[in-house]
């Protein structure tokens, strides 16, 4: 069975080393001295270690199981929930107000890497509870949030989110749920919902759905869409549980991966709902929890990544096999260990440069989260948004491409259920799609993000870049950073250029060229935080920390993603600038 280590270490270098958190001005920051995120990370980290992690495995062979209209949910899963409430986990950033702690949100950042990594299925029952409370606590009335936020920031009320039918995805303007108004201002809800995680289970009191639907008369389209609170079970006045409502879980889902987590198809049949927010402008209240699901979608990527990577890393020195073409190794064994091989270290070596890279990225756009929120600060608001589709995008395919990776280190041995390495790759597998597939946060990105503002968010990124390569590039040691990272960051604002100029002749060509866009934004992102990283690190040695390993690993770590990664940014660019021609060349007979 596959172990998990909780990276306290790791994150605590990132939150204090590079990110300063102790000393930054943001409100709430002062508070988080390394003491009190060391305590926190490690309590987060024993639960994840402990309780969910052997869990893991449990839920993807035992799976969720449908008897008379109730998801059974597997053995151990009730039990540790309620070790996770007892914890006061789901509200850690929620307000106080509702029961929560509201810690900053690159805190509960941290804490959910340890989640998602340990067990991806588990945690999806509170991470899409977190995100209907948001879209409560953004755009309901005072009355809303008073009658649901205290039971759903305790988790004992969890949340979903229903968009997709059976005839629509992406495009929600084709979707046919009706939301027909009753005379005392709710509504009846009639339609079907498909892919709705966590949408019927046995582990809460009540499940809130939020549900997206069209009132008759309103506009075409996706203008005319409004969200609702759908309620599993009505809620009194004085918030205790009355009536079923009138929906159901009709099937469930048999997938890939997440076995543990629920996918179900949703009835509603004439249900009561309530508006949330405006009429005709649900995809406003939606995306107050979609813009927040796809940042956590992208730490899936990075859990399933992390977790994937510290378990080939034990295989890799414990496994004989074949000898180092330089040396024996291993003089008193059959063979040496698989790590001795290169292709094995370089294997690693993308993989460890990749999670750890990923995670200061993680971290460091959280705190543009609590800038923008706990300042009101518009342009850190714009840069979050800018680099949203980023880390759900580059992160979840990269991070799906490491635990294949992973996967291929133990051999014939990965194929086998039993070492656990194919459950990470069929986890990691739908983060590349749900929350928005892959390829459409491409088009957002090309499409809406990258020209937002007359560009004035891509602008601020490319000087945040340009101001650190010039303000670093005369310490001693980071030329093996800066230089890399000035030339990616050109071959970006080069490529930006290039659908500036072609794309507005023919919009084609900024079209087939979003994907490598994307992942060659997060190579940029990923080789920036590396340099932050070296930076810090290069600073920890002259001021003659004791872990002088660690930063040295670190800064190996950072100078391999650097000079056999970075450098992808380059063929990218290539792609790109060679335009849609070949992309669009062959009728679509020709298929």
């Amino acid at each position: 069975m596959p172990t998990y280590f909780a990276p306290v270490k790791d994150q605590q270098f990132i939150l204090h080393d590079v990110l300063k958190l102790s000393t930054s001005n943001i409100p709430g920051y002062s508070d988080l001295d390394q003491e009190v995120t060391g305590a926190i990370l490690e309590e987060s980290g024993k639960l994840a270690c402990e309780v969910m992690a052997p869990l893991n495995m449990i839920g993807d062979t035992e799976g969720c199981h449908l008897e008379n209209g109730v998801v059974r949910t597997p053995t151990g899963f009730k039990e540790a929930f309620e070790q996770f409430k007892a914890g006061g986990w789901a509200g850690i950033d929620m307000p106080e107000k509702y029961g929560g702690q509201y810690m900053p949100a690159v805190l509960a950042s941290a804490v959910n890497e340890h989640f998602l990594a340990s067990n991806q299925s588990f945690s999806m029952f509170h991470g899409l509870t977190h995100g209907a409370a948001s879209a409560i606590l953004t755009h309901g009335t005072e009355d809303q949030k008073d009658m649901y936020l205290p039971k759903m920031a305790s988790c004992n009320w969890t949340g979903t989110m229903n968009l997709t039918e059976p005839q629509c995805g992406t495009d929600l303007g084709l979707m046919r749920t009706k939301a027909e108004p009753n005379k005392d201002g709710t509504f009846s809800i009639t339609g079907q919902k498909i892919f709705i995680s966590a949408g019927e289970h046995d582990m809460a009191e009540n499940i809130i759905h939020l549900v997206l639907a069209k009132i008759p008369g309103g506009p075409d389209g996706i203008k005319g869409v409004s969200l609702f609170i759908v309620p599993k079970f009505m809620v009194k006045a004085d918030g205790a549980l009355g009536d079923r409502n009138s929906l159901s879980c009709g099937a469930i889902e048999h997938k890939m991966g997440i076995h543990g987590n629920p996918t179900c198809v949703m009835n509603y049949d004439g249900a009561t709902g309530f508006l949330l927010g405006k009429a005709h402008k649900g995809m406003r209240a939606m995306f107050t929890m979609m813009n927040e699901a796809r940042l956590g979608v992208g730490m899936q990527g990075l859990g399933q990544a992390s977790i994937a990577y510290q378990n080939a890393a034990i295989y890799a020195k414990d496994r004989l096999q074949g000898r180092d073409v330089t040396g024996t190794k291993n003089p008193d064994g059959p063979a040496d260990p698989l790590i001795v091989h290169p292709d094995i270290r370089r294997s690693l070596m993308d993989q460890k440069s990749f999670v750890e890279g990923a995670r200061a990225l993680v971290l460091w756009g959280s705190t543009w989260i609590d800038q923008a929120h706990r300042e009101n600060d518009a342009d850190a608001d714009g840069i979050i948004s800018l680099i949203t589709p980023v880390i759900k995008g580059f992160l979840t395919d990269q991070g799906y491409a490491m635990t294949i990776q992973a996967q291929q280190i133990y051999g014939g041995h990965g194929y086998i259920e039993e070492w656990g390495m194919s459950q990470f790759t069929r986890d990691a597998r739908i983060a590349m799609i749900y929350e928005g597939a892959n390829g459409v946060q491409a088009l957002d990105l090309v499409g809406r993000k990258l020209g937002h503002n007359a560009g004035q968010h891509a602008m601020a990124f490319f000087d945040l870049v340009k101001t650190f390569c010039k303000e670093n590039a005369d310490i001693e040691g980071m030329d093996a950073f800066v230089t890399p990272l000035k030339k990616a960051s050109k071959d970006l604002q080069a490529a930006a250029m290039y659908f500036m100029q072609s794309g507005m002749k023919n919009p084609n060509d900024a079209l087939a060229g979003s994907n490598d866009f994307m992942h060659m934004f997060g190579h940029v992102c990923l080789g920036l935080m590396w340099a932050k990283m070296a930076k810090a690190a290069l600073f920890a040695l002259d001021n003659k920390a004791t872990d002088t390993e660690f930063y040295l690993t670190k800064l190996t770590t950072g100078r391999y993603y650097m000079a056999r990664q970075l450098p992808a940014t380059g063929l990218h660019l290539q792609r790109i600038t060679s335009g849609s021609d070949t992309v669009m060349g062959l009728e679509a007979s020709a298929f």
